[in-house]
């Protein structure tokens, strides 16, 4: 086999390597990120802690509105008990019963709309819980498919990297040498020939530098410094 084709082969083989080792990378990236799981999680502890500080409150105002209820109790025993038979008195009372009820009906409609809220940051953190299960399910799925192609592009590096081996012990030294000093400074160490052109920087090649590159041995294009293969 001409060593130009054997030294295509190998660049060939390195593509694919570079591929699967950017894959992997690409794949290795993404294990262990969970950003959009964060993002419920922290929307879920939002969520509770907004329903703890309701309950909280609506506890509060149901224990004001007990408080209010005694008093106004209290009041009416004094004033429908009989006890007291002053006019002034039973005035005053009377007016503080009303001020008292007029308390209490100010702190049960609080009571309600605090019941109301709390009824409402319940449905929000069950839709929020359900989200962040659903999201907690798919990126475990997500984690484990990650891993199963990471090991799976492992081995497929693992092949192409003896693969690569075996190509390079069947080259001769000194075309390995070149292919390896023109690689570090191209991205590509070979360029294909196509109709006396060198298709890597697309300048038409002289005679002689074809002939010499027909022979397969290795030739470097004037222009780009690449290898040239004809295939």
């Amino acid at each position: 086999m001409p060593i130009t084709k054997q030294l295509y082969e190998l660049q060939e083989l390195d593509i694919e390597i570079e591929h699967a080792r950017q894959d992997i990378d690409q794949k290795t990236g993404r294990l262990g990120k969970r950003d959009a799981l964060d993002i419920a999680q922290n929307l879920l502890s939002s969520e509770q802690k907004n329903l703890e500080e309701l309950k909280h409150r609506r506890r509060e105002a149901e224990a004001e509105l007990d408080d209010s209820l005694s008093k106004v109790k209290a009041v009416e025993e004094q004033l429908y008990g009989g006890k007291i038979n002053n006019p002034k008195e039973l005035s005053n009372l009377q007016h503080e019963a009303n001020t008292l009820k007029g308390i209490g009906d100010q702190l049960e409609t609080k009571a309600l709309e605090i019941i109301e809220s709390v009824e409402e940051a319940e449905q929000n953190l069950a839709i929020a819980t359900a989200d962040y299960k659903k999201l907690e399910e798919e990126w475990q799925q997500q984690q484990k498919q990650l891993a199963g192609d990471i090991e799976t592009l492992n081995k497929t590096l693992a092949g192409l990297t003896e693969k690569r081996r075996q190509l390079v012990a069947q080259i001769e030294p000194t075309a390995v040498d070149l292919y390896e000093r023109v690689r570090q400074q191209k991205k590509h160490a070979v360029a294909k020939v196509e109709q006396g052109i060198c298709r890597a920087c697309q300048i038409s090649l002289s005679a002689s530098i074809l002939q010499k590159a027909r022979g397969g041995q290795p030739v470097q294009c004037g222009s780009c410094g690449r290898i040239l293969f004809i295939s």
